[in-house]
């Protein structure tokens, strides 16, 4: 990376997904004078590691769940009973998005534990509320919001089945209380920002704010490290302003300099297409076809392959419907009827995105 970097004169480095984070990508670039939007490696821990996000959040003061770290069964098993149903089980690392279960079911609670104990459990008391993904661009000093977001964890509709990586999201969100965004800057994100910093590990790049609105007030369920999917998706479709300049900003500590991120007062949803067998065991290399876009309706391609004249599903989320429109009920529209024309053996969507907010 750092070799391309350098022969292309690449003037900003941009660093998606969280696994070259965590392995220190932005670190190599840095060092070889390559300006990076995108955390070191020992800050994006705050992603990679739960138990060291608890750690920040605490010496920070951001609210966020009573937890315990567990390294053993038995540690998990006398959590989860400390705490009692509905069991809110992580990994304490990274999982796709799939590192973490909640459910009354103690076996499954029990047995989510098992397969990731090797990295670390924490076990969490469960809270209840509608949860809210607020982006936030930061260059190690200054915080700059995007607009909030709300995200579909669950599989199917009705939040039932198992976690995925998301099913779909909406933005903007009318329901939120007045001056929500900035009380979630003042007590979570510039705190986490500036603990981070006075650790000697100032985060440069985005950090996302997994939030849940409590009758105890707002709560952080998780932290990324990078834009998340698939709520980037609806929140830059509506973004007005240029986004390479504010991610240029935020890569050379000039956030603060320059004007705050405009957004559209259009909505936009989002619908995501999924193997058959997502997430557990999606079937793989089935052909697709039937994708159309126009002004309004966008598609975002994520595992799919362009094999000769085919284009090919490779991976459980297979590609994302995007649209805006004045109102969240032609947006619904626009993009089920887009989503509905897309053939693809087996596959699977949610047909409940947004669908509170439209009636």
């Amino acid at each position: 990376v750092v070799k391309f970097a350098l022969s292309n004169q690449i003037d900003l480095a941009i660093i998606g997904p969280e696994a070259p984070l965590v392995a220190g990508v932005s670190d190599a670039l840095r060092g070889s004078g390559v300006e990076v939007f995108g955390p070191s490696k020992n800050a994006a821990a705050l992603e990679g590691s739960k138990s060291f996000a608890k750690e920040v959040m605490a010496a920070a003061g951001v609210p966020t769940a009573m937890a315990r770290e567990c390294s053993t069964l038995e540690d998990v098993e006398n959590a989860i009973d400390e705490f009692g149903a509905p069991y809110v089980v992580k990994a304490d690392g990274l999982a796709a998005g799939k590192g973490v279960i909640v459910t009354s079911d103690r076996d499954a609670a029990l047995a989510h534990a098992k397969k990731f104990i090797d990295m670390g459990i924490l076990v969490e008391e469960f809270l209840e509320g509608e949860e809210v993904s607020l982006f936030f661009l930061s260059d190690g000093k200054t915080v700059m919001p995007l607009s909030p977001a709300q995200d579909f964890k669950r599989a199917f509709n009705n939040d039932e089945g198992p976690n995925t990586g998301g099913m779909g999201a909406y933005s903007p969100l009318p329901w939120l209380p007045q001056g929500f965004i900035e009380e979630v800057e003042r007590a979570v994100a510039q705190p986490t920002i500036d603990q981070l910093a006075r650790m000697g590990e100032p985060f440069v790049g985005l950090l996302y704010c997994g939030l849940i609105v409590t009758k105890r007030g707002i709560r952080v369920i998780e932290f990324n490290a990078r834009f998340g999917d698939p709520e980037t998706q609806v929140v830059l479709r509506r973004l007005v302003t240029p986004l390479a300049g504010l991610l240029h900003r935020a890569a050379t500590g000039r956030l603060a300099d320059g004007p705050s991120a405009q957004f559209s007062s259009d909505v936009a949803i989002t619908v995501v297409l999924a193997s058959e067998g997502y997430p557990d065991r999606p079937a793989p290399d089935r052909e697709i076809t039937g994708i159309t876009e126009d002004d309004h309706v966008n598609v975002c391609h994520a595992s799919t392959s362009q094999v000769g004249s085919s284009l090919i599903a490779t991976g459980g989320r297979v590609l994302s419907v995007v649209a805006n429109a004045v109102d969240f009920a032609t947006a619904r529209k626009f993009a089920y009827d887009s989503i509905a024309k897309i053939q693809l053996e087996g596959s699977h969507y949610r047909t409940d995105i947004a669908a509170k907010v439209s009636n």
